[in-house]
């Protein structure tokens, strides 16, 4: 053990008494009692001393004991409530036993446990306090650094002791036992906490008021609870805190038996005087008496701890601390509302509501749920509801997920237990939030909706005037059509069923009721649904059925699927054999009733997805599908919205599976359908090719066409159409429009659409027994259809070009990723990639109708003419997004060259807004494919940027760093430097082939440098210094080294010509003390900053500082100092580089000199060794982070 130092003439001073320290209070050793260590050798000592101590720590043990005459090695208390090995109120039962038999030795047993709590490996020693002088004591309780022995100690009073607590220095590393991570952390922090209230609860009918245990631990966790050390601030307040709660539990105790004695008086001295009897009311006095003066202990207690620590602690900078606090709170109050409900306790929890961190403001709403859930507490809570209401209204937009759920199921409390204390104003807007993306603040939204607004009391009993089965049920659901449509959000219909799901599961799975309400709507009495409330309701029924049927959220509603349990499992199929057997009778009369209504059909034709088939075999219910598929052919008759058509052709598509008893009865009606279409499409175009060279249509011949071309298009889709033989049709249609250029859009397009999907099921049908001569005809084909397409590229409508754009996307890929497991000499013929004209075509397309804005033309439009434009605007931001998607595609699966990316680099910055994120994905996946090309095509974008900006500058004059373009241009550099993310192993390639690209680049042209002929593109260094900041240390020697090669002379450092230079080499020498003296040129260039030391760590030979500051010192002799850098560093510093630069030649071969690379060849040398180093030395040089590329494998 170390005593605090110089304690001798502290003692002297103060007149206060040292007392025997007993030997067991001496942990881990003996004790140092010379405070003054003059000798370094004694210094030493002490430093091993605590070293020995730290290591040994998790396998110390306590000097043996005789008890009973045998000897028996004990561990500490620390490790014993740790390990958790021993039920904890044997633990306590023992330490009770040994603080009774002698409590100063046990006491501070208790002391030390508390110490090594705080992950301190350091000494406690003590001394007793018997002096009056308590000024000049407490003055002398400091926290201080002692720069003889290396150590810092605090030294505090406990009551009836003095403590002085002597630590290492390096316990200030933030790492101790509340913060560490991991299952054993986790569960000491459990066990300390059951410790400290079952050691209470243990000595509450004892020790507890003895005057001495309490005081003195109190003493211990205050004084511990004013450090500066964040270990034991944290630690002493969490102890506090618990020690807190546990004497609320024995003050509620003993309130209760107090109340009970006096009830017990009063009895007894209402009794006749015959049967009164002195003594029993004298032991019920007594014992009365007995328990307020504990009441009145355990009162100082608290309050003495609460003053002391909480409110000294519930504004710590740490967020740990704060939340520790904070929770507390609400238990004291949960636990004993009659002592602590009130605005002098409640005010600290609604001023920790504004706290900056989420985990301080969750245990406020925690600790509030727990009051708000009792409706006996609510009503004593008005001043605060009234005075935080507004702000916990507002904690359901928190940035942090869990404390905005929990705010709403706050609010769900208030608004059950609370009357009016939400407005009309307040429900509303927490209504909305059933339609956020985080599916549980969505539930919990949910459940306020449905407790509050669907759900009323008294709904089941409630029947409608027109009587039947239905009633509460159709009052919900009547409830829940105006809500959708009163939000103004009932395109989100998925996302508010889905977050009723948990709720109103019960009536959402009522499709009887549903399916009633729409089949026999004005039939009774009941007020009739309108036309927007039935298609409400249609997208309610298929939203319930979609989510009853898949069982997992909607799409943008959950990352991933859910993995259903066993009872799902079994509901989920529960329900889609209930919805089979409902719709297939129901959804012939539904189509039947709304067959004129595109969008009603176009969602009661989703329905049959989620059938099961096999229904209709089992329940002989064959006359439903003839019922159902001739519903179907006359709607596809009727309409030629896409979306209505499309969901016929899946129809078809679902009932046609091979596997299932009912596909010759659904193909054969599949069949005479589409040769109903084709016979019409014939018909249609046998009239078009007879006018052919008169050609003139009218607007209804051109309708008429446009519904046959589409009709078969949507079913070409799902269904294969050759033996129809379409594709000549078509492309008869599209070579006609290149050859005479008069055909309209209505019949271009879907000519397009079925020629496309034409070739791809003739593609699809190639097997391994295709003839060459099939192939030969295909290959033909294809080829022939990307000149079409190709051709379209450039047509005067611009509907058409971007039609032909995307299928030549699609198309490139498709047939450039052709499976060859079947036939590998079909796919030889069939391959094909696009030639370098195609390729230079479809980027011209993209800058021009991608990143080309259109001029507005200013206009006074009215508010709707507004809206309409404002729509109309998204609609063609959503389609560019679309062609860029398309494009940036080809590139990632190499179909296009990586170069072309770096066209698209170019906006990256300007069009961050519109385009960022899929730009920003094709770099990571162009990344994850190949670094070093990745790499070489963000240099090629800047480099290509900078020569633009150079050829726009005068060439008499120099490049202006501060014009628009070049500080565009330094921009983009950073937002892709920022790319590169944390990791720089992961990344250390990429960037260092940026900067040896980069550095050749900058050094293109010159003529020699010898000082006299700067090179023309030095600026360039301005721009690649970006990614300095992103190479490791050893990385940046290399590429400094890379650098020195171009530069064979000193080089004056004079003006600003060479400044770019000068600047990016000092961007890669940052942070260099000792290294930069060593690789540096000592003569021109002068070391970038000073070796750090730490000045507490060097004692001066006079005891205080130098009156000349460095800087001067520097300044007056330059040449020493340098060269008493190198003289000091080069030895360590030559060996260093030496291993790591032997290292580096093999991972970064490109940037090595040729001598190093030969010499070095043959060694082999792990890539960790360095980068985790460099990874932890560099890994404060960046603060904003744009990743790119995060889930790549490393």
């Amino acid at each position: 053990m170390i005593a605090e130092p110089n304690t001798l003439p502290s003692q002297k001073e103060n007149a206060v008494h040292d007392e025997p320290v007993p030997e067991s209070a001496v942990q881990n050793g003996s004790c140092v009692r010379n405070g003054n260590l003059k000798t370094p050798r004694e210094k030493r000592k002490v430093r091993e001393q605590c070293e020995n101590i730290r290591r040994n720590s998790s396998s110390s043990r306590r000097v043996s004991q005789l008890q009973n005459g045998e000897v028996v090695e004990a561990v500490t208390l620390f490790e014993v409530v740790s390990m958790g090995k021993r039920a904890m109120q044997s633990v306590v039962d023992d330490w009770v036993e040994a603080y009774k038999q002698d409590r100063n030795v046990a006491l501070l047993d208790l002391i030390n446990f508390f110490i090594q709590c705080s992950g301190c490996q350091g000494m406690v020693t003590a001394e007793m306090f018997q002096s009056l002088h308590k000024k000049d004591v407490m003055r002398k309780m400091t926290e201080t650094f002692d720069e003889e022995t290396g150590l810092q100690y605090k030294k505090f009073m406990a009551y009836p002791w003095i403590l002085t607590v002597t630590w290492p220095v390096d316990m200030d590393n933030e790492d101790y036992p509340l913060i560490r991570t991991g299952p054993y952390w986790k569960k000491f922090k459990t066990n300390f906490c059951e410790f400290i209230a079952v050691l209470v609860q243990q000595c509450q009918c004892s020790i507890l008021y003895d005057s001495y245990l309490m005081d003195t631990i109190i003493s211990l966790l205050t004084g511990l609870a004013d450090s500066m050390v964040r270990a034991f601030r944290h630690t002493s307040t969490l102890a506090a805190m618990k020690l807190l709660t546990a004497v609320v539990s024995v003050h509620l105790n003993l309130d209760v038996n107090k109340h009970n004695a006096q009830r017990l008086y009063e009895v007894e001295k209402k009794r006749i005087s015959g049967k009164r009897t002195t003594y029993r009311l004298d032991q019920l006095e007594r014992k009365k008496k007995e328990y307020e003066q504990k009441l009145l202990e355990v009162q100082n207690m608290m309050n003495a701890i609460f003053k002391g620590t909480f409110l000294n602690r519930y504004r710590d900078v740490i967020p740990e601390i704060r939340a520790t606090c904070i929770e507390e709170v609400g238990s004291w109050i949960k636990t004993y509302p009659d002592a602590f409900l009130n605005d002098s306790y409640l005010k600290y929890i609604g001023w920790m509501l504004y706290d900056k961190q989420a985990e301080v403001r969750l245990k406020c709403l925690l600790g509030l749920q727990g009051i708000y859930s009792r409706k006996e507490l609510v009503s004593r809570m008005d001043l605060f509801t009234s005075r935080f209401k507004d702000r916990i209204v507002s904690m359901p937009l928190d940035k942090d997920h869990e404390v905005a759920v929990q705010a709403m199921k706050l609010l769900m409390l208030m608004s059950q237990n609370c009357e009016d204390v939400l407005s009309a104003e307040d429900c509303e807007t927490l209504y909305l939030f059933v339609y956020t993306t985080h599916r549980p603040l969505a539930v919990a939204a949910g459940e306020f909706l449905y407790k509050r607004l669907l759900s009323r009391e008294g709904d089941e009993e409630v029947q409608p005037k027109g009587g039947g089965k239905f009633g509460a049920s159709s009052d919900q659901l009547k409830r829940l059509i105006r809500f959708s449509l009163e939000s103004e959000l009932h395109k989100h219909v998925a996302y508010l069923i889905d977050s009723l799901w948990d709720w109103a599961g019960k009536f959402l799975k009522d499709w009887e009721c549903m399916t009633t309400l729409l089949l026999r709507n004005g039939e009774e009495n009941g007020e009739a649904l309108s036309d927007a409330h039935e298609s409400v309701l249609i997208e309610i029924i298929l939203a319930t059925v979609r989510e009853a049927a898949e069982g997992h959220p909607p799409v943008g509603r959950g990352a991933t699927k859910k993995i259903l349990s066993v009872k799902e499992k079994k509901i989920q199929l529960e329900d889609c054999t209930k919805i089979t057997e409902h719709f297939i009778v129901v959804l012939p009369q539904l189509l039947a009733k709304y067959s004129t209504d595109a969008q009603k059909v176009a969602n009661l034709l989703q329905i049959p997805q989620y059938y099961d088939l096999d229904v209709y075999r089992t329940g002989h219910l064959e006359k439903h599908l003839d019922a159902l598929l001739r519903e179907v052919k006359d709607i596809v008759a009727k309409h030629s919205d896409l979306s209505v058509l499309e969901a016929s052709s899946r129809t078809y598509y679902i009932l046609c599976s091979e596997e299932i008893a009912i596909y010759s009865q659904v193909d054969r009606a599949r069949t005479q359908l589409i040769d109903e279409l084709m016979g019409q499409l014939n018909q249609l175009l046998g009239g078009f090719w007879q006018k052919e060279e008169g050609f003139c249509m009218d607007a209804g011949e051109i309708s008429q066409m446009n519904s046959a071309l589409r009709r078969v298009a949507a079913f070409h889709n799902a269904h294969d159409l050759t033996k129809w033989n379409l594709y000549d049709k078509t492309l008869r249609l599209l070579v006609f429009e290149m050859e005479h250029g008069s055909l309209p859009v209505l019949m271009i397009l879907p000519a397009l659409q079925c020629t496309y999907f034409s070739l791809l099921w003739q593609l699809a049908a190639v097997s391994e027994n295709s003839p060459k001569e099939t192939l030969f005809a295909l290959r033909r084909q294809l080829r022939r259809f990307s000149q079409i397409c190709t051709w379209f590229l450039h047509h005067k409508e611009k509907d058409v070009r971007e039609k032909a754009f995307m299928i030549l996307c699609d198309w490139l890929l498709i047939l450039s990723h052709q499976d060859s497991n079947d036939n590998e000499e079909a796919v030889g013929l069939l391959y094909y990639l696009p030639s370098t004209s195609l390729q230079e075509k479809l980027l011209l397309f993209i800058q021009k109708h991608v990143f080309t804005e259109e001029e507005e033309e200013s206009k006074d439009l009215t508010e709707e003419e507004e809206r309409k434009d404002e729509s109309c605007k998204l609609d063609d931001l959503h389609k560019k997004r679309s062609l860029l998607a398309a494009y940036c595609k080809l590139i990632v699966h190499n179909v296009v060259e990586m170069t072309a990316a770096a066209e698209i680099y170019k906006y990256y910055v300007k069009t961050y807004n519109d385009f960022g994120d899929i730009i920003k994905e094709m770099l990571s996946k162009t990344r994850h494919n190949n670094k070093i090309q990745s790499a070489k095509t963000l240099i090629l974008c800047l480099q290509q940027l900078f020569q633009t900006h150079a050829e726009s500058q005068d060439r008499s004059s120099d490049v202006d760093f501060s014009s628009a373009s070049f500080t565009n241009i330094k921009e983009l550099a950073r937002r892709f430097s920022l790319t590169f993310g944390w990791d720089q192993v992961k990344s250390r390639e990429s960037v260092a082939m940026i900067h040896k690209e980069g550095i050749e680049f900058a050094f293109q042209g010159a003529a020699g440098v010898d000082g006299k002929c700067l090179p023309p593109n030095l600026s360039f260094l301005l721009i690649i210094s970006e990614f300095s900041n992103k190479l490791l240390k050893p990385d940046k020697r290399l590429v400094h080294a890379y650098l020195q090669r171009y530069i064979t002379e000193p080089l004056p450092c004079r003006g600003d010509d060479w400044q770019p230079l000068i600047f990016y080499r000092n961007s890669l020498l940052a942070n260099e003390d000792e290294e930069s003296s060593v690789l540096g040129s000592p003569g021109e260039w002068s070391p970038v900053g000073t070796s750090k030391t730490s000045s507490f760590k060097r004692k001066l030979s006079n005891g205080s500082l130098p009156e000349t500051s460095q800087t001067k010192a520097a300044s007056k002799a330059p040449d020493l100092q340098c060269a008493a850098q190198l003289a000091s560093v080069a030895g360590k510093s030559r060996k260093r580089l030496k291993s790591r630069e032997v290292h580096l030649q093999e991972h970064l071969p490109f940037l090595c000199p040729g001598g190093l690379r030969r010499r070095y060849c043959k060694d082999e040398i792990k890539t960790e060794d360095v980068s985790k180093e460099g990874q932890a030395e560099d890994a404060i040089e960046d603060v904003d982070v744009d990743v790119v590329g995060a889930d790549q494998d490393s």
